[in-house]
């Protein structure tokens, strides 16, 4: 029995990546980043979608997410943005799966086995500009870029990095974004100096795509923006964007309590009158954080209700004496859209306090997923 269900309108995603497409200049496509299952939206799916709409390159965290979308059916260039280990050279090779390098000794390891199987291994250099977390440092990129340029068995053909505060308004953190920037600038000046045959350089993420167009360069990396997440609040009317998940299930019991009664482990909620209580199939199991206990809300029947006590590993009780009749059955929305309101997951990231992409990643997690689309309503 499945009360309990993820809904990925996949026409969501599609708008979203055509409003993020329109802000770019002619020559300038998107890497639509699809790690850790597209933030829980489901790669596979998400990706061909992607795909239809235009998307030429994809990014994923590990081989093995490189792999699994061949083995779908992927054949676009994609990106391993973490690098790869020296046992997963063949396989990257073997599928035409772009490695990125940020170290000496990988690159040469990289570049020494493509040689023995008469290849040459596409890679991207990343380039640490300030964020501290990976990629070559930024003193040592130019030396770095020579060293790889004599490595045979390597076709250079990418250089990139990553905006660390990009999705921030405060003049500080401007300055520093634009520093970023102009450290990445040298050094794609540098590359081209040098005669690296590089055709895509790369910055820009959801942030930068939408309020830095001098980042753009060849190719852009939105992420949370093409699953209708803000980077942060300071994007909300930058950009329109629709929100592409949605966490519904439906009332399984309902129960009369009267004033006085504490509900839930730990007996943190009290009822102050006579309560209908809702009782729900979800739980800190499928991604909702117990964080949001007595917290957050739910609609039901369009109107929003509280989350009351204690969020447990499979249930969640809910205060729904100001819906009328109410009934078991009824379908309840604790993500997305119903009647004339929304729970988004900037909402629930913020009494969590966390961001959506981590809201989105966990509730991505159950297992469970329908996939929707104009053709299916």
């Amino acid at each position: 029995m499945s009360w309990t269900r993820i809904e990925i309108d996949l026409d969501a995603l599609a708008h979203n990546f055509n409003v993020l497409k329109q802000r770019l200049a002619g020559a300038t496509e998107i890497m639509a980043i699809v790690k850790s299952d597209a933030y829980g939206h489901g790669m596979i799916q998400v990706a061909r979608r992607l795909r239809s709409e235009g998307a030429g390159y994809f990014g994923v965290s590990k081989l093995g997410e490189a792999l699994e979308l061949r083995d779908a059916g992927i054949s676009n260039p994609i990106l391993v943005l973490l690098g790869i280990e020296p046992a997963e050279v063949e396989a990257a090779l073997e599928h035409g799966i772009i490695i990125t390098v940020y170290r000496e000794e990988m690159a040469k390891a990289i570049s020494e086995d493509a040689i023995k199987r008469g290849m040459k291994a596409r890679v991207h250099v990343k380039v640490d500009t300030g964020m501290n977390r990976l990629g070559v440092p930024y003193g040592s990129s130019f030396d770095f870029l020579d060293k790889v340029k004599e490595l045979e068995g390597l076709e250079v053909c990418g250089l990139f990095s990553h905006f660390s505060v990009a999705d921030e308004a405060s003049a500080d953190d401007r300055d520093f974004t634009y520093a970023q920037l102009t450290r990445f600038k040298d050094v794609v000046d540098y590359s081209r100096k040098i005669g690296l045959p590089i055709t895509h350089f790369h910055m820009a993420n959801s942030a930068a795509l939408i309020a830095l167009p001098e980042a753009h360069f060849q190719l852009v990396r939105p992420g949370i923006a093409l699953y209708g997440g803000y980077p942060s609040s300071y994007f909300t009317e930058a950009v329109d964007l629709r929100p592409v998940m949605s966490l519904k299930t439906k009332i399984i019991h309902l129960k009369t309590i009267p004033s006085g009664e504490d509900i839930g482990y730990g007996r943190t909620y009290t009822t102050s009158r006579e309560t209908l209580v809702a009782t729900i199939p979800v739980g800190y199991d499928d991604g909702y954080s117990r964080l949001l206990s007595s917290r957050s809300e739910a609609l039901v029947r369009g109107k929003r209700v509280p989350v009351v006590g204690r969020v447990s590993m499979n249930m969640i009780t809910l205060d729904v004496s100001e819906v009328p009749n109410a009934s078991v059955g009824d379908e309840v929305v604790l993500l997305g859209k119903q009647g004339n309101d929304r729970i988004t997951g900037e909402e629930l990231a913020e009494k969590c306090g966390t961001i959506n992409y981590e809201v989105f990643c966990n509730l991505g997690s159950l297992r469970k997923k329908v996939f929707i689309s104009s053709g299916d309503r």
